[in-house]
């Protein structure tokens, strides 16, 4: 089985590429450390399964499995995060990944990537049972429609919660220029005037 792994911190995909590689069946072909090196992974080694991260620096895993699969739609996708966000469950249904851990179930990962590459779906533990509830919840807000990638959708949501441009940037690893043109960005995209608009636009819109 021909693995990719794309992980921010290296000592995570260095120690899963430990984990893995005792398995004589498993190879790992190549690691990267975020959603753009991911999608070049996956377009030079067409990986049986690429194993990433959610929360990355610069593009997310979520929005690398949607440019993926929309590129690939066979592709084999198991997403392994410290977060069992509800919103990103969802998504990660939607988009069609193949799998959802949680990083601290590791004894589960090579069985979830054998089970992946023979196609089925896995969910761990913790995720299976938030599913029934989810499935039943009112659909989630469409960002998508109004070109909203994650990480604009990140600084919305830290906007709504009164963080100053300088802090954003400190939370999401960024500089406090590039907030600022996210925070245009957004501000053109859903035709509001400030960010006290569009701090009651996502309150409105997750409620």
């Amino acid at each position: 089985m021909r693995i990719v792994i794309v992980d921010d911190d290296m000592l995570v995909s260095s120690a899963l590429k430990t984990i893995l590689e005792v398995n004589e069946d498993v190879q790992v072909e190549g690691m990267g450390s975020d959603g753009k090196e991911a999608i070049a992974l996956y377009e030079r080694y067409r990986p049986d399964v690429l194993l990433m991260d959610i929360r990355m620096k610069d593009m997310s895993g979520l929005d690398a499995s949607r440019e993926i699969l929309k590129a690939y739609p066979q592709a084999k996708i198991l997403l392994l995060t410290t977060f069992s966000d509800d919103e990103y469950i969802v998504k990660a249904l939607k988009y069609g990944v193949k799998g959802y851990l949680l990083k601290q179930d590791y004894n589960s990962i090579l069985p979830a990537l054998q089970a992946v590459q023979t196609g089925q779906t896995v969910f761990g533990t913790e995720i299976i049972s938030k599913l029934p509830g989810l499935l039943q919840e009112k659909k989630v807000y469409d960002w998508e429609a109004h070109e909203i990638s994650e990480k604009e959708l990140q600084v919305i949501s830290l906007v709504a919660e009164g963080m100053s441009n300088r802090e954003i940037a400190a939370e999401l690893y960024l500089s406090e220029g590039t907030v600022r043109n996210y925070i245009s960005n957004i501000l053109e995209k859903l035709e509001l005037r400030d960010r006290t608009q569009l701090a009651v636009y996502y309150l409105n819109a997750v409620r």
